[in-house]
């Protein structure tokens, strides 16, 4: 990791407030220190940190995803009951999942166009709206 990729992981940690650990420096910049946004899973964060010097483990990247979202620096979208990916763009936006390859990928927002939502129930509101299409090859 470079000091520039160093210095944007720790950049990203201040504008949620977040203390710069060693373990959350080390996350945030396989996260963002190359200033490109990506889509990780916890296991596939896991495996590119135990390649550098600061080893962390499964769990506490677990609990760092998580306190990475709960301070508004991920997002974190569901594929299916058991696979969460966390996605470093928190803005609104469509994905791709590409289920022959167990990946997500941003989708085109602005070809994305939503008519009509239903009324939310009785004392509740919409919060938000996420749009995941699932691809596969054609056969």
């Amino acid at each position: 990791m470079s000091d520039t990729q160093l210095e944007n992981g720790t950049k990203w940690l201040a504008t949620a407030g977040l203390r710069p650990t060693r373990q959350r420096v080390t996350l945030a910049t396989l996260l963002v220190g190359d200033g490109n946004h990506r889509h990780v899973t916890a296991e596939s964060l896991f495996d590119a940190a135990k390649d550098g010097p600061d080893s962390v483990s499964l769990a506490t990247v677990y609990n760092t995803l998580r306190a990475f979202c709960d301070a508004g620096l991920l997002q974190e979208v569901t594929v299916d009951g058991s696979r969460s990916y966390f996605d470093t763009n928190t803005h609104d936006h469509p994905h791709f999942y590409w289920e022959d390859e167990a990946r997500l990928s941003d989708a085109p927002s602005d070809q994305l166009v939503i008519a009509q939502l239903p009324d939310a129930p009785e004392g509740a509101e919409i919060a938000s709206v996420d749009v995941v299409i699932r691809l596969r090859k054609k056969s």
